[in-house]
């Protein structure tokens, strides 16, 4: 069997099949760019991370997209408090975002467009969303999406037009011809920078940020594209109306078939699988500003070790809410401890070997190998992956394969175990850099040289069988958090 991947437009995992024979193409969400990254941005660009992978891994070609969203209310308003500019605030950020992504050993996609070179695609599927009669422009000058005029909105959320309309505060109808009505062009407003200000044919104004992702897919992939991913929380109303747009927009869809027919008539497809990855809770509780529980990447690569990070969001499933606590990365920690101890009990050759520490992440975490997935613990794990890219069971796997590393010091073992988590970014660094690396360590007082010494000091002692003192060298050691392992080979240390 192949791979299934959970399709939200259906709500069921569905056996894959790309719509061209070998070749992938994948739309994600991306950032919208006015402030550093947070763990719900990490935890989704993780999780097609670990998507754009396995399709690799499992022969495709892959052709992903994840955008950059460069102009947003947001952005306007935090580059106007900063007294930057506009573009100066987001080419900020966007180094930024690369910053964290590399760290988290996150491949880069094939291209990550910006917003704001896309304006002309914009404009042009406005004025075909115009010309079929799925946009209206309002007296203050916004052009607005259409919703009821389109046969099928709420699909993808499961909701009815009826329950939508529900949950809409239909007093702020401002010129609106429906409260479900969404916003494609915002004209100009006299306060805002001039840079946010584009001249059109509607006026001078900029995109709304529905349009922008629906006129980037298009203008990169074409129409229809494999996969469609992003955040829980975009499933609605951001995915909602970018099928509405897109398909709308098509050559293929009319009006008035949709307004003769009782039924949702048929029509292009902008996407054939929605993705969409679980939200993160920390300490059980929404992160959220005001709650005070909000956390970007740096904050906690302050305190914890990237690869940690990365391998306590890869064990839980993409699709489930995933609960940060200190708890939690200090279990994550402990276990990615034991699977690269497992590495450092048999030494692979310069060929098998690992990644250069002073390389960056990304080059450590993107080695291509090759797998025997006929070997019974790499035909499991390719089990799992393909179910849905099942994660967790995968690294069950890995532990197994650890266990029988840890018994008998195999080589073709040990190589599998490395191999195998590279597939998910995962364990192509040196162990004992691993496992002495101070990144997140609860005490970086002492330095790999000085610790040498003590370990030094400790052996002279040992040799002089003055016992007393080679314990509490240990000891001193130990309340550092060094932990010391004695072998016949020598003593190894690792920090706790």
């Amino acid at each position: 069997m192949g791979l299934r991947i959970y399709n939200t437009l259906r709500r069921g995992v569905e056996e894959f099949t790309p719509l061209s024979d070998g070749h992938v193409r994948m739309y994600v969400c991306g950032m919208t760019v006015y402030d550093y990254c947070h763990l719900g941005h990490a935890r989704s660009m993780i999780a097609f991370d670990i998507v754009q992978r396995w399709l690799k891994e499992s022969g495709y070609k892959v052709t992903y997209v994840r955008n950059i969203t460069d102009i947003d209310d947001k952005i306007i308003r935090r580059a106007v408090e900063n007294k930057e500019s506009i573009r100066s605030l987001t080419n900020r950020m966007i180094e930024a975002l690369h910053e964290d992504s590399d760290a988290l050993g996150i491949q880069s996609p094939t291209l990550e467009p910006r917003a704001t070179d896309y304006i002309p695609q914009m404009l042009s599927m406005i004025d075909t969303l115009k010309e079929k009669g799925l946009a209206y422009q309002t007296k203050s000058g916004d052009v607005n999406f259409a919703v009821r005029k389109f046969g099928g909105y709420g699909k993808l959320s499961g909701k009815s037009l009826d329950e939508l309309h529900a949950g809409e505060r239909v007093a702020v109808l401002d010129d609106k011809e429906d409260p479900l009505d969404f916003v494609l062009w915002k004209s100009a407003k006299s306060d805002e920078p001039e840079e946010v200000k584009w001249a059109s044919h509607y006026g001078a104004g900029r995109p709304g940020w529905h349009i922008e992702c629906s006129a980037m897919s298009l203008a990169e992939l074409g129409m229809p594209i494999d996969i469609h991913g992003g955040g829980a929380d975009l499933q609605f109303p951001h995915h909602e109306n970018e099928i509405a747009q897109s398909e709308g927009a098509s050559s293929h869809y009319s009006v008035q078939d949709h307004l003769n027919s009782s039924n949702t008539p048929s029509h292009a497809q902008f996407a054939k699988v929605w993705m969409h990855n679980g939200f993160i809770n920390v300490d059980n509780e929404k992160m959220s500003k005001s709650l005070g529980n909000f956390f970007t990447i740096r904050d906690v690569l302050n305190l914890y070790d990237a690869e940690t990070v990365r391998f306590f969001v890869v064990r839980s499933h993409y699709r489930s809410p995933l609960n940060y606590s200190n708890v939690h990365l200090d279990d994550a920690k402990g276990a990615l401890k034991r699977l690269y101890t497992a590495l450092s009990l048999v030494p692979l050759s310069d060929t098998q070997g690992f990644a250069n520490e002073q390389a960056s992440s990304a080059q450590r975490f993107d080695q291509t190998v090759n797998i025997d997935w006929l070997n019974p613990y790499a035909a499991r794990f390719k089990v799992a992956m393909d179910e849905d890219f099942a994660t967790p069971e995968a690294v069950s796997v890995l532990f197994e394969l650890a266990g029988e590393v840890n018994r008998t010091h195999s080589p073709e073992l040990a190589l599998l175990l490395k191999n195998l988590g590279g597939t998910l970014g995962l364990l192509q660094r040196n162990p004992k850099e691993f496992l002495q690396s101070d990144a997140g360590a609860k005490d970086k007082d002492l330095s790999p040289q000085e610790i040498q010494t003590l370990i030094d000091e400790r052996a002279l002692a040992k040799k002089n069988k003055d016992f007393a003192l080679a314990d509490k060298i240990r000891a001193d050691l130990a309340a550092k958090h060094i932990i010391l392992k004695d072998s016949p080979q020598g003593t190894q240390w690792e920090r706790g």
